[in-house]
């Protein structure tokens, strides 16, 4: 299992490991790092946060399914072509169901769940704030 995190422009931590069961977008999503972008409040899926211009990842869907569960990271890989969230990327800190298939690649840190619901809230009520995601390595 790998780890990375996302620091908050107020220099808040979050940590985040990587999934088994999505070896590949693990790998990929980690090869993409360090990047950082501006993450919305989703206003249909549920509670989460997300961006349109993830990194692109040219790999198979693998662990993919339209429901997420808290603290869980998504992404929408190019194929098959059809998928309708193609380069976006969530991460839900309350439950949410997606508009169509997306990677589920990883999941925070327990410990760090109320940290990034508090994020969530925070992006909901204040709108848009950059994050930056870094690679932690193996734990």
């Amino acid at each position: 299992m790998t780890n990375f995190q996302i620091k908050t422009k107020e220099g808040h931590l979050i940590r985040f490991h990587t999934y088994p069961d999505a070896l590949r977008t693990g790998q990929a999503f980690l090869n993409a790092l360090p990047f950082s972008a501006v993450f919305y409040h989703a206003r249909v899926s549920g509670e989460e946060i997300w961006i349109s211009d993830a990194p692109v990842l040219d790999i198979p869907q693998e662990n993919c399914s339209i429901f997420a569960e808290p603290g869980e990271v998504v992404i929408g890989v190019k194929n098959p072509a059809r998928n309708k969230v193609a380069g976006c990327m969530g991460i839900f800190y309350g439950k949410g169901q997606l508009l169509d298939c997306c990677n589920i690649f990883g999941r925070v840190f327990d410990e760090d769940l109320p940290a990034l619901k508090l994020l969530g809230d925070k992006i909901w009520k204040e709108g848009g704030q950059e994050l930056r995601f870094e690679n932690l390595g193996a734990g």
